[in-house]
């Protein structure tokens, strides 16, 4: 009688716990991926996938439990001795620097010498050859911060694959890719598992999960709440298993929580008028009225987040116009736009929204700190009570107020993004990628808070690269295409053709523009 075994996996974590300030991250999670396996890592905003990547990767050290990796077992002291021992990890926020050209960062900490030289000819032609694998063809001695997040994005997973280690860890790697650079990622990833090594995939996106993973683990509070092979789990019982429901309290598959609400707009809040700003930006026109949420759709490099901090006074308006309330609105910094009534949550939550190392209450009352003065010191008790009312309200998962914001998900770190807007009685809110990297949990919380507070008065200038996400929850969607807007589609017009078509070819579909006609 034979007797088959499944072989080892190459990377298991059993019984880990961690809590930070008494509050439990991590309750026994476990993970467990085998060798050339591609393993989705999926859960809510909150449910330890971060905190179990970070103590993995020694970023955290675990209160109790046990990692064995590669055969041994592991108690990596740093991200550097992970990297060493034979794991990389891409964050989903790039973690380069961007001072340094694309060489540099995929060579750093690890530069080729001959003696004490460096090797800068063979350093640049084995990262144009890298970054070639990923249909870039770019000049590599350029610094990193010239380049697009999705650019920037590539490098760092050009990096990581660069390392041969054995596990490969990516956190939300498409959250700032078009199409086309997610195909080739894909292709790339299927190669690293042809080569036999292991991938961990994290990601919101439930079909790329589909797409390219083998098995995934769940997580929920903490915990390790399911294990399975993706072919034994359809789509809505894994949504319904990541929030502790039953599949049939769920939507149908294909539906969302940002249901278009029925809204009659109100005074105009703001039109721009063939704006220009740089090489980037070229004709850009949009309006937003009270009691509305505009989407602004495009591609990749259209122009949509240049429009965003043009209004915003964040880049300089160099032709055009802007106009606020219905006065000439040249704004020159954010701090105009800002007494204007305008707020902006930045598409980068890291190196343009929160600051860290601060505290929950230090983020969300950022913005306002200077009505809080009298007589030059902070009233504290009127903070305190803004800062518990709009936690309550916009049901902020912290331990407490003096939590340092990098502690807590994604989610909750936008959402306390909102709240530092929200607490100053905005007019307009410009949200540039609101749901990026979020859970479909906390994202439906979002949506569904923008279309109260549109119903309330606020006007809402929304990016957003979901079509899905433009199609039900706006009232109006400008497209953008090559820096100029090319479009504006109403809501009897908004369907994903329609504006697939429009990002495409600068125009609606023939069926939009006869109904339109008509």
């Amino acid at each position: 009688m034979t007797h088959t075994t499944t072989p080892a996996p190459l990377l298991s974590i059993e019984d880990v716990h961690k809590a930070f300030s008494g509050v439990p991250a991590l309750q026994g999670a476990t993970l467990h991926v085998r060798a050339g396996e591609i393993h989705a890592l999926i859960g809510q905003n909150g449910a330890g996938k971060s905190t179990l990547i970070k103590v993995l990767t020694g970023a955290y050290r675990r209160d109790r439990g046990r990692i064995h990796f590669a055969g041994r077992d592991v108690d990596f002291g740093s991200p550097q001795a992970a990297q060493l021992g034979g794991i990389s990890t891409i964050y989903q926020e790039v973690n380069l620097v961007p001072y340094l050209s694309l060489t540099e960062n995929i060579f750093l900490g690890r530069e080729i010498r001959r003696g004490p030289f460096l090797q800068w000819r063979r350093m640049h032609d084995e990262a144009r050859a890298l970054l070639r694998r990923f249909d870039l063809n770019v000049d590599v001695q350029r610094p990193l911060m010239e380049f697009s997040v999705a650019v920037q994005q590539m490098v760092a997973i050009a990096r990581a694959v660069s390392t041969r280690s054995r596990l490969v860890i990516m956190d939300e790697p498409t959250s700032s890719l078009d199409d086309r650079e997610v195909d080739t990622l894909f292709g790339v990833i299927r190669q690293l598992k042809a080569d036999g090594v292991s991938v961990i995939f994290v990601s919101h996106r439930l079909d790329e999960l589909y797409a390219v993973c083998d098995r995934v683990t769940i997580m929920r509070d903490g915990r390790t709440v399911d294990a399975r092979a993706m072919t034994d789990i359809r789509k809505l019982e894994l949504v319904a298993t990541m929030l502790g429901k039953d599949p049939s309290e769920l939507r149908r598959d294909g539906e969302t929580a940002f249901a278009r609400a029925d809204r009659t707009p109100g005074r105009e809040l703001l039109a721009v008028q063939d704006a220009r700003s740089g090489a980037a930006l070229h004709a850009a026109t949009l309006s937003v009225h009270a009691g509305e949420i505009v989407g602004l759709a495009g591609l990749l490099g259209s122009g949509r987040t240049e429009t965003a901090r043009v209004i915003f006074g964040a880049d300089p308006l160099t032709g055009g116009q802007v106009r606020a309330a219905g006065r000439d609105a040249h704004f020159r910094a954010p701090t105009d736009a800002i007494h204007a009534g305008f707020g902006f949550c930045s598409e980068d939550r890291k190196t343009e929204g929160i600051i860290p190392d601060l505290s929950v209450r230090e983020n969300l009352t950022l913005a306002l700190l200077p009505h809080l003065k009298r007589a030059g010191i902070i009233d504290t008790r009127r903070q305190t009570q803004i800062v518990e009312h709009f936690i309550a309200r916009l049901g902020i998962k912290c331990a407490s107020p003096e939590q340092r914001i990098r502690e807590l998900s994604g989610g909750n770190q936008q959402k306390v993004l909102l709240a530092r807007w929200l607490c100053m009685n905005p007019h307009l809110l410009i949200l540039d990628e609101p749901t990026r990297g979020i859970d479909v949990g906390a994202k439906g919380e979002i949506q569904a808070l923008l279309s109260e507070l549109a119903a309330g008065g606020l006007g809402v200038l929304m990016i957003s690269s979901e079509l899905e996400e433009l199609t039900e929850g706006c009232d109006r969607v400008v497209v953008m295409r090559d820096g100029r807007s090319v479009t504006e589609l109403p809501q009897a017009q908004l369907t994903q053709d329609h504006l697939m078509n429009a990002m495409a070819h600068g125009a609606p579909t023939p069926e939009a523009q006869h109904h339109e006609r008509i």
